[in-house]
């Protein structure tokens, strides 16, 4: 990710972008619920396009990158005091972070494996990715696909699939794989809002490890995730 965010309009609508959890504050409920199903319990964290602050300071995570400085000026009169920095090129140390969080930010970056392989720097060995994103195969991602055109903040967004993710970490060297999604269409009551697996869901997080390049146990082909081992793959449930 390029210093600010691609032709950027987060830095001319931070408000406008921050305003977006108030209005829909089941939908960021739900994602942030989700968010914190996999999140360690302890450990150094930090979250990369950590934005105006709205997980990194509910999930309780104390170092966060940000490179727009209207969101980091938001973030700031919450007491959150985000560093600048983009995805690509981390302004931090190697393997110092227990965990690492994305949220709805790759889809930002220009490169996303280059922000994967710098989250595999800065982690410590077996140090937690954790990614929160909306799935393009989702009906959400789709209409998000086809109206972004006309969006203030999608414009210039690329959507990816699960499965796409999956391989970009598996290559990047993260396995052990878990999964969980919400914000769930037609969801009958009296039936969780969250659950395992994705294929379902329009917002997914994924949760892997990083691994020494030898560990990863996937079976990658083509760009479908087709198999993995048990140990690799605790408890999702994977769309085929």
């Amino acid at each position: 990710m390029p210093e600010t965010i691609r032709d950027n309009p987060f830095e001319d609508h931070a408000h406008q972008y921050d305003q977006w959890f108030d209005e829909h504050r089941k939908s960021y409920q739900l994602e942030l619920n989700a968010v914190r199903e996999l999140l360690p319990a302890q450990g150094r964290g930090i979250e990369v396009g950590a934005g105006t602050g709205r997980f990194i300071g509910p999930l309780g995570i104390t170092s966060g990158i940000e490179p727009v400085a209207a969101m980091r000026a938001i973030a700031a009169k919450r007491g959150l005091e985000l560093q600048q920095g983009s995805a690509e090129n981390l302004p931090l140390e190697s393997g110092k972070y227990d965990y690492l969080i994305f949220v709805t930010t790759l889809c930002f970056v220009d490169s996303v494996p280059q922000a994967l392989q710098e989250a595999h720097r800065v982690l410590r060995e077996d140090g937690i990715l954790i990614i929160g994103m909306i799935d393009s195969t989702s009906s959400m991602g789709k209409e998000y696909k086809e109206s972004k055109g006309d969006s203030t903040f999608y414009k210039e967004a690329n959507f990816y699939s699960i499965d796409e993710m999956v391989e970009m970490l598996h290559i990047t060297g993260f396995n052990h794989f878990q999964f969980r999604q919400t914000l769930l269409p037609e969801r009958k009551a009296n039936t969780p809002s969250i659950i395992d697996g994705y294929g379902s869901g329009a917002f997914v997080v994924i949760r892997s490890h990083k691994s020494s390049s030898d560990s990863s146990r996937c079976i990658l082909l083509g760009s479908t995730l087709n198999s993995c081992s048990v140990a690799d793959q605790p408890d999702a449930k994977i769309k085929t």
